[in-house]
């Protein structure tokens, strides 16, 4: 069994919870529904619901009704799926930013776990 955490920046701010919170209440309950069968699958859930980015960086794609988004999420010890970051889709390819932001977040939380 798997476990989802949201990560959580050094002084406490919490911008997973931030970015579901600024969803419309039906993209939030589906893409929480992804969440728990990301939870029950973990590394066995493949397209159309994942997909591997780059460098261990996967995302959970999400679309209801017209919107699509993405919370993009890395593997770690234990079972634990670290959700990093989150976007509405607006392009064809992941942007950039998105995936850097997910690789900063990743390394900043593993320093900080390997710290204690």
């Amino acid at each position: 069994m798997f476990r989802i955490e949201f990560y959580e920046s050094q002084d406490g701010s919490k911008p997973v919870e931030n970015f579901l919170d600024s969803l419309d209440d039906k993209m939030a309950a589906k893409l929480m529904g992804l969440m728990e069968i990301l939870e029950e699958k973990g590394t066995e859930l493949r397209a159309p619901y994942t997909k591997c980015l780059e460098d261990g960086i996967f995302e959970l794609r999400c679309k209801q009704g017209s919107g699509i988004t993405r919370v993009l999420f890395f593997f770690y010890a234990g079972g634990r799926i670290i959700i990093t970051n989150g976007f509405v889709k607006k392009t064809q390819k992941t942007p950039r930013h998105e995936l850097g932001t997910a690789k900063i977040r990743r390394n900043d939380w593993i320093r900080r776990q390997e710290g204690r």
